[in-house]
């Protein structure tokens, strides 16, 4: 599970820099690097939502625990 939470975080972070990299080029050809940083964010927001849902989809069969302090109710 730390191994597909780490890669999910490092792939979230490369579509982030690649969103950086395409806004900074964007002066040359504002249509186009426009369009490919905002797949890159799209990707990025995406990569995110799916990485929440796979960490309560383990949390919910068990796969992981919570830790530290305990809920109050």
């Amino acid at each position: 599970m730390i191994i597909l939470v780490v890669l999910a975080f490092l792939a979230i972070l490369a579509s982030l820099g690649a969103a950086l990299f395409f806004m900074m080029r964007a002066g040359k050809d504002t249509q186009n690097g426009g369009r490919r940083m905002a797949r890159a964010l799209a990707w990025r927001v995406g990569l995110s939502i799916l990485l929440f849902v796979c960490i309560l989809l383990a949390w919910k069969l068990g796969y992981i625990q919570p830790t530290g302090l305990p809920a109050s109710r």
